[in-house]
């Protein structure tokens, strides 16, 4: 009889979570506990949100930037797989990061600071050490955007137009790595995303369109959806409600939907159309 030892069986039954800001670290957590697994949390000062400690079997603390402590605090409950979950306030990476000297290695080796080369090379680290990182969504695939009209209303011809129109600014400017979302109005960029969020580029592009405006947010181009995964949610159509936007397109199989049935109620109420392309 092959005596299985209690360590090696706790670490099959243990993921890593790398826990950013957000609502997606919460909901990945429960999703993990109610598989049966236990959830060790590596969690982001002034980012990931407290109530984290409440959902998983422990949290540990880290400041942006100290790999060498991240990878030391899986290791030590011997977590063989790891998922990142939840965002990183952009602007933190120039006023609060304080890397330790594994960070400062890796951050040393990179050519360009950008999302998916800060994410890989993190990546490529963990699996150093004997951590792979799988991607988050395996674990809440009901949350993942299904192809179709998700509201009452679908987008007229004009809107449709900007829809496609954005798609393909929206990809080249994922594919420069620059951000994932644009706003549109009769076929006229009116605004991109970059370090300043989702969010604050609908009020920047809304503004502009003082109403009727057009959401296309997409993956980008080679995105690893292990680690990095668009999401849009409630708080993206109330700010689209704010400058009187028209309708939102995101990328099928590839965008995270959070509080989806009230997202829907919301800009039913609004006359907002959801599509997913």
């Amino acid at each position: 009889m092959t005596v299985i030892d209690p360590q090696t069986r706790a670490s099959a039954e243990t993921i890593g979570l790398i826990a950013g800001g957000g609502q997606f670290p919460l909901l990945v957590a429960e999703a993990a506990k109610r598989r049966g697994l236990g959830v060790v949390a590596v969690a982001h000062l002034g980012e990931t949100d407290p109530s984290l400690s409440e959902k998983v079997d422990e949290v540990i603390w880290i400041r942006l930037g100290q790999l060498g402590q991240l990878i030391k605090a899986l290791k030590k409950k011997n977590v063989k797989k790891g998922l990142m979950a939840g965002t990183i306030t952009k602007r933190r990476m120039f006023e609060d990061i304080r890397p330790d000297l594994r960070g400062l290695a890796v951050i040393s080796k990179l050519a360009l600071f950008h999302d998916d080369g800060i994410l890989r090379a993190v990546a490529d680290e963990l699996a150093r050490e004997g951590i792979e990182i799988v991607s988050s969504t395996q674990y809440l695939p009901e949350l993942v955007a299904r192809q179709g009209c998700l509201t009452k209303r679908k987008p007229n011809k004009s809107e449709k137009e900007d829809i496609d129109f954005g798609f393909q600014v929206a990809k080249e400017l994922g594919r420069l790595d620059i951000g994932q979302c644009v706003v549109v109005k009769k076929k006229t960029i009116l605004a991109v995303e970059a370090i300043e969020g989702t969010d604050a580029a609908i009020r920047r592009g809304g503004d502009l369109a003082r109403e009727g405006a057009v959401v296309v947010k997409v993956s980008k181009p080679n995105q690893d959806l292990r680690f990095d995964v668009p999401a849009v949610g409630l708080g993206t159509v109330k700010t689209m409600g704010e400058v009187k936007a028209a309708a939102l397109a995101v990328e099928s199989g590839k965008t995270l939907l959070f509080d989806k049935d009230e997202m829907i109620t919301y800009a039913d109420k609004l006359r907002i159309a959801i599509v997913s392309v």
